[in-house]
């Protein structure tokens, strides 16, 4: 195994991943489909330049998955 398995720690996330996604995901998952940092992706989402349409649902943001899978390439 390598080390990255040992942790369950895997950057970005594969196609199957992506279209199994939901209508709008957390930020974290968002961050992971675009290989951003936790820190670089809260600070693009509060200053609004995040790479895709960001919710701000009280405390928490939400990715739309339409706008990220179009933004991958992904789109249907």
């Amino acid at each position: 195994m390598r080390k990255n398995e040992d942790v369950g720690w895997r950057k970005g996330m594969s196609r199957e991943e992506l279209l199994g996604l939901p209508a709008a995901v957390d930020l974290e998952t968002g961050n992971r489909a675009l290989g951003l940092g936790r820190s670089k992706g809260y600070e693009l989402a509060r200053r609004g330049q995040y790479p895709c349409r960001v919710l701000r649902l009280g405390n928490a943001y939400r990715v739309v998955t339409a706008d990220l899978l179009a933004l991958l390439g992904l789109a249907a």
